[in-house]
C-alpha cells in the first residue's frame, strides 16, 4: 500500500470519527459540562490534524527557492 492510500484512509477514518462525535453531541449524549468539553476538545483536535494533513498534501503556491523579492512600488493611500 502506498503512502497516499494510507493517508487517504486515515483522513476518511478521522472525518468519520469527528462526525460521530458531532452527532453524539447534537443527539444529547452529553450529560455534564466536563464530558462536553472533552468531546469538544476531541473534535477540535481532529479538525486541526485534518487541516494539517490537507496543508501538507497541497502543493506549495510560492515555491520560490531563489528568494526573490518583488517590488510592487509605492501605492497611494486614499482617506
Amino acid at each position: 500500500m502506498d503512502d497516499i492510500t494510507i493517508i487517504d484512509k486515515l483522513r476518511k477514518r478521522m472525518k468519520a470519527t469527528k462526525e460521530s462525535l458531532s452527532e453524539a453531541m447534537l443527539a444529547g449524549a452529553v450529560d455534564n459540562m466536563e464530558k462536553y468539553r472533552y468531546m469538544l476538545g476531541q473534535a477540535h483536535a481532529y479538525e486541526i490534524i485534518l487541516q494539517e494533513i490537507s496543508n501538507l498534501l497541497k502543493p506549495k503556491e510560492q515555491k520560490d527557492e531563489q528568494g526573490n523579492v518583488i517590488d510592487i512600488g509605492q501605492g497611494s493611500t486614499k482617506n
